[in-house]
């Protein structure tokens, strides 16, 4: 068993080898990270690592967490599986950049 530790506040709980956080979060009852689609494309249940920890990440949408992101320690809850006691901050989907401002012609007439 391993100890899942919520960063900003203290809220742990425990997984089992091969249990995915979010899964094990459900399982306890809690409910420190969203839950979403629960299968690596929404991105609700994004969260970063903090500090050490071994985990492996298993497949997840790219457009909610990069490869360089996954190099930062950003993973999803729900493909993120825990080797070793690990610490977590909920960080909630990505934002998407918005569309720049409409503009306008002179002559008045807008999009």
């Amino acid at each position: 068993m391993y100890t899942i530790v919520i960063a900003d506040t203290g809220e742990s709980f425990t997984c089992t080898p091969g249990q995915s956080v979010l899964t094990a979060l459900e399982r306890c009852g809690r409910r420190a990270i969203p839950i979403g689609c629960r299968g690596g494309g929404c991105g609700v249940c994004r969260v970063e690592v903090v500090g050490a920890g071994a985990y492996r990440a298993l497949k997840m949408s790219r457009a909610q967490v990069t490869s360089a992101d996954a190099d930062a320690g950003i993973a999803l809850a729900c493909k993120l599986i825990p080797e070793g006691d690990l610490t977590v901050r909920p960080l909630g989907p990505r934002r998407s950049t918005p569309p720049p401002p409409a503009t306008y012609s002179s002559q008045g007439q807008g999009p």
